[in-house]
């Protein structure tokens, strides 16, 4: 994590001031991952990822192209930023819950939290229809609420690897790229591949793939600029069945390559 911030209980560092902009980029999005943020506290995180996002001259996003490109490199930025804590730190966090019921909560917890970025993201649109003009800022605002939701699902994969006896690659850009890869396939990390650098986000087909994924994820949050705050109920809806159903493809094969794993924890059932 990076030093200067406040830590809260998921591992997220506030941002500090005097950070340049990429850290603190990061910084408000691993803050906007935390389990227990209050809804005020949410929004006003997401408005200031908004802002940051503004700031970095952000342009044509109202164009499929740009914005798949843009988030892509957003989440690539980001991703070494995300939390995610050990299993050690879990059973900390949650005491008395066996690998199921903690696998679970936290399955429960990011599907609560990614509805929540819906409902915020809601909140801020409601605010933005009264500003003139509002639909400068509209794409900015799904974009922002899409690289958050991702990180908030990130961190689930990482730590549901955890549970499930599935080790995470060792070394910052090393996770940061099998995280996304994850998330883009929906599958689990594979250890026993070899390392691979951050090109094989920034330069392949696995860039290609996240950026799609990312795409058919900014489409779902057009939800979010529905009038009189019908928009912040359905995003908050699909977020949370988005996660949830990240969450049973991802376990499911993490299941399986744990059963496979020389030496491995038993698997959970």
């Amino acid at each position: 994590m990076r030093a200067g911030g406040d830590v809260d209980r998921s591992g997220a560092t506030a941002p500090a001031p005097g950070s340049d902009d990429g850290d603190q980029l990061g910084a408000t999005v691993a803050a906007l991952t935390a389990d227990d943020l209050a809804p005020a506290r949410r929004r006003q995180l997401l408005t200031r990822l908004v802002g940051q996002a503004r700031a970095r001259g952000l342009a044509d996003l109202f164009k499929p192209k740009a914005a798949g490109r843009w988030m892509t490199d957003t989440v690539a930025e980001v991703a070494p930023h995300v939390p995610v804590r050990d299993l050690a730190t879990l059973r900390r966090h949650f005491p008395g819950l066996d690998d199921e019921a903690l696998a679970e909560r936290l399955v429960r917890n990011a599907a609560r939290a990614t509805a929540g970025v819906g409902a915020a993201g809601g909140g801020v649109a409601a605010v933005e229809w009264a500003v003139t003009p509002t639909l400068l800022s509209a794409p900015v605002l799904l974009a922002a609420e899409t690289v958050t939701v991702v990180a908030i699902e990130l961190k689930l994969i990482g730590e549901l690897h955890e549970v499930h006896g599935v080790p995470l690659p060792t070394g910052g850009t090393q996770r940061a790229v099998a995280l996304m890869q994850a998330w883009a396939t929906q599958r689990g990390i594979n250890p026993m591949m070899p390392g691979v650098g951050v090109s094989a986000v920034l330069g392949t087909a696995a860039r290609r793939e996240l950026r799609d994924t990312l795409l058919k994820r900014f489409g779902r949050n057009l939800t979010t600029l529905g009038p009189f705050l019908t928009g912040a109920a359905v995003a908050s809806y699909l977020n949370r069945r988005a996660t949830r159903r990240l969450a049973d493809e991802l376990r499911r094969d993490l299941r399986r390559k744990g059963r496979d794993l020389p030496g491995s924890r038993p698997a959970l059932p």
